[in-house]
């Protein structure tokens, strides 16, 4: 069973450059369509749906774009221009694909399960990399891998790429050999030794001989 893919829809626009601020006080969000052979196209998104699919949908997700109203043709969110303070999307890229026609994408890792290295042994998981790259057809992108950590129980012990489950339709193409998860173990902290306290004025230094105090040769008093 197929699951049907997001929808969007998307009017055009003629407006652009710094008059665009005026769009965004409306609730519309500025967006450009492209692709190979095809002519970039200006259009407006309704931003506040734009924003709810994007926190519900991978980063490699097909979406169903229609532009007003018509035949919806599938889309990639290609990057997405946020506010630096308030992070609120300022501009996206579309990117209309064909659905014959193989992309190469990154697409993220995501540990799952439980480290013995990490909760035993007080290790640090380590990413040594967030995301491969793949090339597959655009139905057939991965969102997400999934890797179990559960391997991981020492510090010597290494997922690498060739350890991810690539489905079928899809190739690897970062190297299988390249690490990507690993932990990290405790630093041992070396405690200073404290130097022995010196000897108190006028005692005697350790293993030196002790010294009696001798009356002999003192003066007498008697004339």
């Amino acid at each position: 069973m197929t699951t049907a893919r997001p929808t969007l829809a998307a009017e055009h626009r003629d407006v652009t450059g710094k008059a665009v601020a005026r769009l965004r006080h409306q609730g519309r969000l500025p967006a450009v369509v492209f692709g190979h052979g095809i002519a970039s196209t200006n259009v407006t998104l309704d931003a506040h749906g734009f924003e709810l699919l994007r926190r519900r949908i991978g980063p490699n997700a097909l979406i169903d774009l229609s532009i007003d109203g018509k035949k919806p043709k599938p889309v990639l969110i290609h990057g997405v221009d946020v506010h630096p303070v308030t992070h609120r999307p300022l501009h996206v890229n579309l990117f209309l694909v064909r659905m014959s026609e193989e992309l190469t994408v990154d697409v993220p890792i995501v540990p799952v399960g439980e480290s013995l290295a990490v909760s035993q042994l007080g290790g640090t998981l380590v990413h040594d990399i967030d995301s491969v790259k793949v090339r597959a057809l655009p139905d057939h992108l991965p969102q997400v891998f999934e890797v179990s950590i559960e391997p991981l129980v020492d510090f010597d012990a290494v997922l690498r790429a060739r350890d991810l489950a690539i489905p079928p339709g899809v190739t690897l193409l970062t190297d299988p050999d390249e690490p990507v998860i690993h932990v990290l173990a405790p630093r041992v902290e070396e405690v200073a030794v404290p130097a022995e306290a010196a000897p108190a004025a006028g005692a005697p230094a350790e293993g030196a001989p002790a010294v009696a105090a001798s009356s002999e040769g003192t003066a007498s008093g008697a004339g």
